[in-house]
């Protein structure tokens, strides 16, 4: 580090020092330096001579000092002061000759003049200086404190003693949901008349609230003080019904979807920033569990911590070849026989233990690693599919849909591969269908284009709109394992189960229920005319190997019950 670059950093930690120091201190200090500076002047033209020599001009310092600390009145009640303790010296000191009149007034007036002029600079320099701090503090577009603001009030505040009840300093941050939404439909300067309109609402949560302020174009951080977390929760509930309310923004009523997240000052160690992170983290946490609102808890930070790591090891475990493919059986109930295989991803780390994709797949679902990903998903699936004759499905995330490149590479595959395009099939949840039905629709149809099967995951729970069905190009719809467990026991369940086979019958689609873990709930879904089924009962999701040594050994079982009913019949 140079000379240059050490002495600005050295007088910023001498300002920061300074201005830590109590108001009445730093008052009664200047006061001191001033007074000292004048006795000094004084005390140097005294000993120098008298006025007779240029030392009087050194009186100009404190009046300058005074101009920078008090504007242009500080500086001219100085440079009075220094005038008249100059028009009371002598103008030799050895002889004790007296200053003519006008020599004095001529002095006094121009220190007067220096001052008046030195505080009128400096209270422009300070008045330009506030105008760049308020502008650097507030949002330009809303007129709200801006995230800077926020840092130093909450800097301000947590630097409080702490109160005798328990109560503290608090943070909510808020986030309108469909801002995008909003945006879209009339422009940004809706988002910030809306913005504006929830500032207005929030300032009626009463005493406690101590400012609010725009951190980003979709949030406002709310300052508390002194609340508990039983406060922190009614208020934050309180706000959440604000966004219930019609709000207008452009003439235009709107309801916004608001989703708070808390953080509670609690420890000497807190810092602006980390409250304003435990709160953000908390208003992700409440926006992953599609809630409107949760209070920071530790454990969320140690899984925000946990997802970075898993998601930094996905792309490495990729390229080292950690991810493997498992397949589970589908069984056509009429004869039982194997009509194809669900591909699921599995990971198994460096030490051979399987991560459950659970663990890991909800992640890379919303990241870009989904697309390679899937890739890899796809390529193993063909593999699989041409070392056998049955069917492989895949499954296909909202990303994976609107990835141009990944439905064209999907097709190319298939057809360099040569195996009969039928024989793979995508999978897509309902839920990435909510996404964009028109872009789904469009993607779906570029799929079939190729040959490729398509079919509803999951169905039942997620849209569960049947007039979509009658528009995309399907052929097939897997009816959650929810309503497969209680099938044995609920007499409304089994009825539910057959009028979704019997939509999927009158729509032409191949219907499988997943989930089938008893003979009972076998039983019941081929009486129901169920096509396809697949679950625990059969088989779990096995390797490559296992899962073609598991259908080997069901199909050698298979023709030896059948040569055995064949002798038995022959001897009847």
């Amino acid at each position: 580090m140079t000379a240059k670059s050490r002495a600005p950093r050295a007088w910023r930690a001498v300002e920061h020092r300074w201005q830590s120091w109590p108001p009445a201190v730093r008052q009664t200090s200047r006061i001191m330096i001033l007074v000292a500076l004048l006795a000094l002047g004084t005390l140097i033209v005294y000993v120098t001579g008298g006025t007779r020599y240029a030392y009087p001009y050194l009186m100009l310092i404190p009046v300058l000092l005074a101009g920078a600390w008090y504007t242009w009145r500080g500086s001219l009640l100085v440079a009075l002061m220094a005038g008249l303790l100059m028009a009371a010296m002598p103008l030799t000191v050895a002889s004790g000759e007296a200053q003519a009149t006008l020599n004095w007034v001529i002095r006094l007036c121009l220190y007067l003049a220096i001052g008046a002029f030195a505080g009128v600079l400096f209270e422009r320099l300070r008045q330009s200086h506030l105008n760049l701090e308020r502008a650097a503090r507030t949002d330009p577009r809303a007129g709200l404190p801006n995230e800077i603001a926020l840092e130093a009030d909450l800097s301000r505040w947590l630097k409080a003693p702490p109160r005798l009840d328990g109560r503290s300093t608090g943070v909510i941050l808020v986030r309108i949901e469909d801002i995008s939404e909003i945006v879209e439909a009339l422009g940004a300067d809706a988002c910030d008349d809306l913005v504006l309109a929830i500032d207005r609402r929030l300032a009626r949560l009463g005493p406690n609230l101590l400012g609010c302020y725009r951190v980003s174009g979709a949030e406002l951080a709310l300052l508390l003080w002194p609340v508990g977390l039983d406060e922190l929760n009614r208020i934050a509930a309180r706000v959440v019904e604000l966004g219930e309310d019609n709000l207008v923004a452009l003439g235009v009523p709107l309801r916004a979807q608001l989703v708070l997240g808390s953080a509670l000052h609690k420890s000497p160690d807190d810092t602006p920033g980390s409250l304003v992170r435990e709160a953000r983290i908390a208003m992700l946490a409440a926006t992953e569990k599609q809630r409107s609102y949760c209070h920071f808890q530790p454990a969320f930070a140690r899984r925000g911590v946990q997802n970075v790591k898993l998601i930094a090891q996905v792309r490495r475990s990729l390229a080292k070849g950690e991810f493997e493919l498992h397949y589970q059986p589908k069984l056509r109930l009429a004869d039982g026989e194997v009509t194809g295989y669900e591909g699921l991803i599995r990971w198994r780390d460096a030490q051979g233990n399987l991560i459950p994709p659970g663990m890991f797949m909800p992640k890379v679902e919303n990241t870009t690693l989904i697309a390679p990903v899937t890739r890899f998903v796809a390529t193993e699936a063909c593999r699989f599919a041409m070392r056998q004759e049955k069917r492989v499905s895949i499954n296909f995330s909202v990303r994976n849909l609107m990835d141009d490149a990944l439905l064209e590479e999907l097709g190319e595959h298939v057809r360099q591969s040569g195996m009969e395009p039928s024989r793979l099939e995508v999978e897509i949840t309902e839920s990435a269908l909510v996404h964009d039905l028109f872009a789904a629709k469009r993607a779906l149809e570029r799929i079939r284009s190729c040959g490729i099967r398509v079919s509803i995951d999951d169905f039942g729970t997620g849209f569960s709109s049947f007039e979509y069905l009658r528009h995309l190009p399907l052929t097939g719809l897997k009816v959650d394992r929810a309503f497969v467990e209680g099938l044995e026991h609920d007499r409304r369940a089994r009825k539910l189960m057959a009028c979704l086979i019997d939509v999927g019958h009158a729509l032409d689609l191949e219907v499988t229920a997943e989930g089938v873990e008893t003979q009972e709930q076998h039983r019941l879904l081929q009486e129901m005319g169920c096509d396809q089924v697949q679950g625990f009962l059969y088989a779990k999701a096995l390797p490559a190997e296992e899962v073609l040594a598991w259908q080997r050994e069901r199909e050698r079982s298979s023709l030896g019950s059948s040569h055995s009913a064949s002798a038995d019949s022959r001897h009847k």
